[in-house]
């Protein structure tokens, strides 16, 4: 196919008439909570999709120039500052003759996935779709030269699978969009409001228009330069579509419908607000052929769990190769959290998020029907002494049994919550369910750690409450606070004391460079060295450089909290308030 530059194209175009309401371009502006309830509701059922990131960027997947190009496949353009007539001669290699829609819905089915969201148009500007907006497309610019959602949303629907689109509605580096992530070409200066009127309003239309039901969610990226007046031009389309989800990174202040953290799962989700955590399964959104570093089945189901168990969805990446293939690592993964699905999936679809606010052993997803509770405990550490506590339940368990096998399980109530008598063996290593029958919603009285015997208390990773992109993470021999990149990120713990007096605390630490925090308490306040571990999973436990006095029994918070200045990243498993003289 014949190489084409966009530049003097774009400038010939007449900017079409946009869709704009009268009143408010926000389509549910006038939204109750019962209808949002209503168009929100298979969504929040749904749990767990597959996003595609499927591009032009598959073709050189990650390599330009013979070098490996750092950063995530799908911005290899801009990484490597490739102009953009070198980067469009891609797409004459970009024939995916072994793209097999129906095999992909088929896979994210046998997955347990509901919904698949696929990236129509990435920050390179190739759209995958047919379009009258711009040439760089798939039907024109590709050998291929068809339209690869078409198919993918014929699937979609023979298979029962909802379909969403991603559009980068801000930059666009062939199509002459924001220029917030650098404009290396002279051939990439535009005016951005003509690329929103003559490309971005018409291309949305299109995905809008041109696919039956779907697209049942609109995933926009990055909200650069998105000021009110272009936002609103895109708010305005989605008229077109009653009932379609949005995200919230249009820009222009436009909400959207759902928060969406991206490669992390938030502490505590985000109370009152529909969520969604995107997640890659190796280090890239789009194919990179060198990129092994994959996620682990129990990493995968884990993080699928605590992010049900939060009230989220997760929306979990494949990449395609520029043949139309999916990476075995990641069918192979698919595949293997599909069948942990296949016996627990009862335990994440159409739930909500835990009433515990913490749990020591795990997780927990609860649905509500007729006035009384169905709680899924998801144990991931399973009890050598073969008793499950549950912390502060005050309801009364009507039943107890083991989802895997039905198996009905003894328990006791007392003063401190529920005990369940299980089996020696878990039904999985990685996640087993209980599941517990309760009257009415859940009543939990909050418990607080407490002192050992001896006066010290343990401050756990797993006990702690985090703010930030900070994670708790388990699994593969982890079991420590992480990703503790930035120094605005706090941690804390609230326990109860009996015996008070004077404390040192000692810290079990994993760090590669140095590093301070400080530990505060009430009006109490020192300074704390990060130790050099050399490696984040060789843990050392030092005594910190300072005293807490405990004048009287009670209630005490305790937290961590870096020193911005030479910040660097550390994990941690754990605290310990020790009596001096010990």
């Amino acid at each position: 196919m014949t190489k084409f530059i966009l530049a003097g194209w774009l400038a010939t175009m007449a900017v079409p008439n946009c869709v704009m309401a009268a009143d408010s371009p926000d389509p549910y502006s006038n939204e109750t909570s019962a209808q949002r309830d209503g168009r929100m509701q298979w969504w929040r059922e749904a749990r767990f999709g597959m996003f595609i990131h499927w591009g032009v960027y598959s073709v050189p997947a990650g390599t330009y120039e013979g070098r490996q190009v750092p950063g995530i496949g799908e911005w290899i353009m801009c990484n490597a500052k490739i102009p953009m007539a070198t980067y469009q001669t891609y797409a004459k290699e970009f024939n995916p003759v072994k793209y097999n829609p129906d095999g992909w819905v088929r896979l994210a089915k046998t997955a347990g996935m509901k919904y698949i969201v696929i990236t129509a148009k990435h920050h390179d500007g190739f759209a995958m779709f047919k379009t009258q907006a711009s040439p760089w497309n798939i039907v024109q610019a590709s050998p291929y030269g068809k339209d690869v959602l078409k198919p993918l949303a014929a699937a979609c629907r023979k298979y029962g699978i909802k379909l969403g689109f991603y559009y980068s509605q801000a930059q666009d580096w062939n199509n002459g969009g924001s220029e917030c992530s650098g404009a290396w070409d002279p051939a990439q200066k535009h005016d951005m409001d003509e690329y929103i009127d003559r490309v971005a309003v018409p291309q949305v239309r299109e995905l809008l228009s041109n696919y039956g039901e779907f697209p049942a969610v609109l995933w926009w990226d990055t909200d650069c330069d998105m000021n009110r007046e272009r936002a609103a031009k895109l708010e305005a389309l989605l008229k077109l579509k009653p009932g379609i989800i949005t995200n919230n990174r249009l820009g222009g202040s436009f909400q959207g419908d759902t928060e969406t953290p991206e490669q992390f799962v938030p502490a505590t989700g985000f109370p009152g607000r529909d969520w969604e955590t995107c997640m890659t399964m190796n280090d890239t959104w789009g194919y990179k052929s060198y990129d092994q570093n994959w996620k682990s089945t129990e990493t995968i189901i884990r993080n699928l769990v605590d992010i049900a168990s939060k009230g989220g969805n997760y929306l979990l990446n494949v990449g395609p190769t520029s043949e139309g293939l999916i990476p075995e690592a990641s069918i192979e993964r698919l595949k293997s959290v599909g069948a942990w699905m296949k016996v627990n999936g009862d335990a994440i679809y159409d739930t909500t998020a835990s009433p515990f606010k913490k749990l020591p052993w795990g997780r927990c997803t609860k649905r509500t029907a007729g006035g009384d509770t169905t709680l899924f405990l998801h144990v991931f550490n399973w009890p050598a002494s073969g008793k499950l506590a549950v912390p502060g339940l005050k309801n009364a368990v009507t039943a107890a049994r083991l989802l895997a096998t039905g198996e009905k399980l003894s328990f006791r109530q007392n003063d401190d919550g529920v005990v369940v008598n299980l089996p020696a063996v878990a039904p999985d290593s990685i996640s087993s369910t209980v599941v517990l029958q309760i009257h009415g919603t859940p009543e939990v009285e909050p418990t607080f750690l407490r002192q050992s015997p001896d006066g010290s208390i343990q401050l756990s990773a797993s006990e702690a409450d985090l703010h930030g992109a900070l994670q708790y993470e388990t699994g593969s021999g982890k079991d420590n606070i992480g990703f503790w990149t930035n120094p605005a990120d706090t941690a804390d713990w609230t326990f109860k004391i009996d015996q008070a007096g004077q404390f040192k605390v000692t810290a079990n630490i994993a760090a590669v460079d140095s590093g301070a925090f400080q530990v505060i308490m009430g009006g109490q306040k020192f300074d704390a060295a990060v130790p050099i571990t050399k490696d984040f999973t060789k843990f050392q436990t030092v005594t910190l450089g300072g005293t807490l006095e405990i004048e009287k029994p009670g209630i005490l918070n305790l937290t961590l909290k870096p020193v911005a200045e030479g910040w660097h990243p550390m994990n941690l498993r754990s605290l310990r308030l020790i009596p001096l003289g010990q």
